[in-house]
């Protein structure tokens, strides 16, 4: 272990309704290639990836739509807060996830992104699109097994 760095993982931002909107099937971890204005923003918790996708060209990985405010201090140093990033992957795992979105029908989406021995990680999500009667259905789940928490800890 590397002596002077961070350990420990700190959560920076989380899609949360990725779970409600998405099927999410398999998950990989990918670094992201940033500015140093940009990962100041990041320590700081200044990114939101809610209309945030994955796309592949040319045989890389890039994320579009994710924003990351612009550092206070950055001055002219700071670039446009959602512009296209490229995602740091092995090639053939891009290859794999390629092949899934073209034949399969999945998308690519953030789903968390978080600090692992200093340097940012961004957490992505082989998923599918739910319907509406999918999103009724898992609301009618989550409100059934609350319902028996309720009473089960009621009764017990």
């Amino acid at each position: 272990m590397a002596e002077g760095r961070d350990t420990k993982v700190k959560l920076v931002a989380e899609n949360r309704k990725a779970r409600h909107d998405y099927f999410l099937e398999e998950n990989f971890e990918c670094g992201i290639v940033l500015t140093g204005t940009e990962i100041k923003s990041i320590r700081a918790g200044k990114v939101q990836f809610k209309d945030a996708y994955i796309s592949i060209y040319q045989g890389e990985a890039w994320i579009k739509g994710m924003h990351i405010s612009p550092y206070k201090q950055g001055n002219i140093f700071n670039v446009d807060e959602t512009r296209d990033r490229k995602l740091l992957m092995h090639k053939f795992e891009i290859q794999k996830l390629f092949m899934s979105i073209k034949t399969d029908g999945y998308t690519l989406i953030p789903t968390k992104m978080y600090l692992k021995h200093g340097r940012a990680k961004l957490e992505i999500a082989l998923a599918k699109g739910k319907n509406l009667y999918d999103k009724r259905e898992d609301s009618k789940v989550r409100d059934a097994q609350r319902e028996m928490a309720k009473a089960l800890k009621f009764h017990g």
